[in-house]
């Protein structure tokens, strides 16, 4: 190997632009790993890291730009398999293992050892197997099926699954985020050997300290910009906070600071967690992917069940076990997924709208067309279809659905994900509409201005628990991190 080919960059990507529908994920990315590095990238929820490493794994494909690899230039990278292949492997922070396989056959999935016949090898595999397992610290049986494993565990399986790829450039998507501390510490042995054997790591965490721990250089995206690349130790995390952070906030701001109500809903110790929120209040929940902010929600709202803990409205305890109950006692939830928890696709606007409140039925098109002037809903006729409008107004159609409850606390899980900022603004107003008529609206956002533009209070949470709490004056982008980064 030549010294000039041991200088190159193992992987070199140069202006790389992504689009989707509506969003313009990536504008001009330019990223450079050496062999035998750990090259953090960090960012806020939806800065592009994801999409860029999907483009790596072959899921994407950029619209423009030029990749690199290993000595080889403009490469393409049509499918996963071809990322394979090249020697890229990929620990997805959301698993993708069988989950009625055992370990071995998930490390080896359609690569297991056969015979002449074609026959699986299988005191070879799990041997092959049980050799990973030990070098990622993951103590159970090889023929062990992986439903039988924790979620740390399974992740460990994910990042032998990787290493048994002798891949040349491995990426770990939040690889700790559900790590015991002696798995993260086994994890970050195998790094080092990784670095060892020149292999290049790109590492992606929103864990500052543990990036100040183990990587060399840090790169940051913002808004699907480069911010910049730095090394460590020439480097803070203040430094790379602000870098993440970094722009002027223009958007109306419509929160309104302390407000004096009655209690409306209080949660004590509900998965360790309690909080209060006011009638008339909007009190927001920020944190990092991974949090626990939908999960507190979906137990609040009975679709998961509650391990402890007492809720109640109005100062009157409730048991909630099921999405029954919380209606019932005055609790509703616009869920994240709107399409797929929060709409009926096929059905009528003036469906969905009565969807919560069925003895309305009759009135369905009258009060449908109240709320489709109210909301200003962009439709042909509330007889169309939900599936043809757009991402904004249909949101706009699960807040009519809630607003016809009528519920004493309303739980809006990342109210405009995917609407422009037209839609977007109009949402804000609606949920201070809501509000000032007297009900406690909590929204959960990863957007940090959306969440300083409604809040009139936030608490930030980070791995399932309250970290800090923010009144209207104080919040600030930077000090909102800080808390989620503690």
């Amino acid at each position: 190997m030549s010294p000039d080919f041991e200088h190159r960059p193992l992987l070199l990507m140069r202006r790389i632009h992504k689009r989707f529908p509506g969003v313009h994920a990536l504008r001009g990315v330019d990223l450079e790993v050496r062999r035998g590095e750990v090259h953090a990238l960090v960012g806020e929820n939806g800065a592009g890291k994801s999409t860029l490493m999907h483009l790596l794994a072959g899921v994407y494909q950029p619209d423009e730009g030029r990749i690199d690899f290993d000595g080889t230039e403009a490469i393409r990278i049509p499918n996963e398999r071809a990322a394979q292949k090249l020697g890229i492997a990929i620990v997805f922070q959301e698993r993708s293992l069988f989950n009625d396989l055992t370990i071995a056959e998930n490390i080896f999935a359609a690569r297991q050892p056969v015979n002449g016949l074609g026959q699986i090898k299988r005191r070879e595999l799990f041997e092959q197997a049980r050799q990973l397992m030990h070098r990622v610290n993951l103590a159970a049986s090889p023929d062990t099926p992986v439903c039988a494993l924790s979620p740390a565990q399974q992740q460990m399986v994910e990042i032998a699954k990787a290493l048994s790829l002798e891949a040349k450039l491995i990426i770990f998507d939040e690889p700790t985020a559900a790590l015991t501390d002696t798995e993260t510490r086994a994890l970050f042995g195998v790094i080092e050997e990784l670095k060892q054997q020149q292999v290049g790591i790109i590492y992606i965490s929103h864990r500052l300290e543990e990036i100040f721990e183990i990587a060399d250089r840090v790169s940051v995206l913002r808004d699907g910009e480069h911010q910049g690349t730095f090394a460590v130790g020439e480097t803070s995390p203040e430094h790379l906070i602000s870098r993440m952070v970094g722009r002027e906030l223009t958007r109306c701001r419509v929160g309104q600071g302390a407000v004096n109500g009655p209690v409306a809903l209080e949660v004590r110790n509900t998965g360790g967690v309690s909080f209060s929120v006011r009638a008339g209040e909007v009190l927001a929940f920020a944190g990092l992917a991974g949090a626990g902010r939908t999960e507190m929600a979906l137990a609040l709202f009975g679709a998961i069940r509650p391990a402890d803990g007492e809720v109640r409205v109005n100062d009157v305890p409730v048991r909630i076990n099921s999405p029954a109950d919380a209606i019932a006692a005055g609790i509703g939830y616009m869920p994240e997924d709107r399409k797929e928890a929060g709409l009926f696709l096929e059905m009528s606007v003036a469906q969905n709208i009565v969807g919560a409140r069925l003895e309305h039925f009759r009135e369905q098109e009258r009060i449908s067309e109240d709320f489709r002037a109210r909301l200003r809903i962009a439709c042909r006729s509330v007889r169309q279809a939900v599936q043809n409008l757009s991402g904004g107004n249909q949101q706009k159609v699960v807040l009519a659905k809630w607003l016809l409850v009528n519920p004493r606390v309303l739980i809006v899980d990342e109210p405009t994900r995917g609407v422009d900022v037209g839609a977007k603004a109009e949402v804000h107003l609606l949920l201070r509409e809501l509000a000032r008529k007297g009900t406690a609206v909590i929204v959960i956002s990863s957007d940090l201005p959306e969440v300083l533009a409604v809040a009139d209070r936030i608490l930030v949470m980070r791995e399932g628990q309250i970290t800090g709490e923010l009144t209207f004056a104080e919040a600030t982008e930077e000090r909102i991190l800080r808390y989620a980064y503690a």
